[in-house]
């Protein structure tokens, strides 16, 4: 049983590591679509709470560690929750990236507009979806990526072992 909780925060620091270095070069200016891969990924892997944990994890040391601002909390924990979610309800990766997509490309993106401007304290004329367009573009890329992944991984004895070790399906 100690080996097991272990090797889940093995896979978990591993995911977590390869989020932030990832997402350090693969990253277009104000679109991260590498946090949609491995929000994807990640809720087929190790579930929707482990993916959450990931996602959060993850942003406070985007922003911490590079400046990021909370566009990163925002886009990467909602999206992953509601990739969560929807996985959940329907165990497909086709589920699961629905939910990415609207949840970081539609709610996340609406969300983030009063997050920065609480963060920043500068009311603007902008609209509540100024950062639909980025936040779309970047989960649509991260979701291609994230299947054709998914396809040429999920055969992998390791991809099912670790199923099997945080009780996915």
């Amino acid at each position: 049983m100690r080996n097991q909780s272990t090797r889940k925060l093995v896979i978990l620091g591993t995911l977590i590591a390869m989020n932030v270095v990832v997402n350090l070069f693969l990253r277009i200016e104000g679109m991260a679509p590498m946090s949609s891969v491995l929000n994807i990924y990640a809720v087929l892997l190790i579930g929707p709470f482990y993916t959450v944990v990931m996602a959060f994890t993850t942003a406070v040391l985007r922003m911490v560690l590079f400046g990021i601002p909370p566009l990163a909390m925002t886009g990467a924990v909602i999206g992953a929750a509601l990739a969560g979610i929807c996985y959940k309800w329907r165990p497909t990766i086709y589920a699961s990236a629905l939910g990415e997509i609207i949840g970081t490309g539609v709610i996340a993106s609406i969300v983030s507009y009063p997050v920065m401007v609480w963060f920043t304290g500068v009311k603007t004329n902008l609209h509540w979806f100024v950062y639909t367009p980025k936040f779309l573009g970047a989960t649509l890329i991260g979701t291609g990526i994230a299947l054709l992944v998914y396809h040429r991984t999920k055969h992998l004895s390791f991809f099912k072992e670790t199923q099997r070790l945080f009780g996915q399906k």
